[in-house]
């Protein structure tokens, strides 16, 4: 399941860095995560490393988005070439 960014987010792009599909990017007033890019770092780290970095705790999943391990592998490795 991919990662969302609520209304809770400061805008302060620790997010961002850390992703490694570039699936975050800035919003108009929120950053944003796209679902076609997230594969909750399966396939790059052990956790999710945009749950990790953010303060204020508005990374969460999305239940609009349900995916098994192995479709986030899948999406990684098409997205890395792999």
């Amino acid at each position: 399941m991919a990662y969302k960014i609520t209304e809770e987010c400061i805008s302060c792009g620790a997010c961002e860095a850390e992703c490694p599909n570039q699936a975050i990017s800035e919003g108009d007033s929120i950053y944003k995560i796209d679902p076609d890019k997230c594969t909750e770092c399966v396939g790059a780290h052990d956790s999710s490393k945009c749950v990790e970095v953010c303060p204020v705790d508005s990374c969460k999943l999305d239940e609009a988005h349900k995916e098994t391990k192995e479709q986030l592998q899948a999406k990684y490795n098409k997205l890395h070439g792999k």
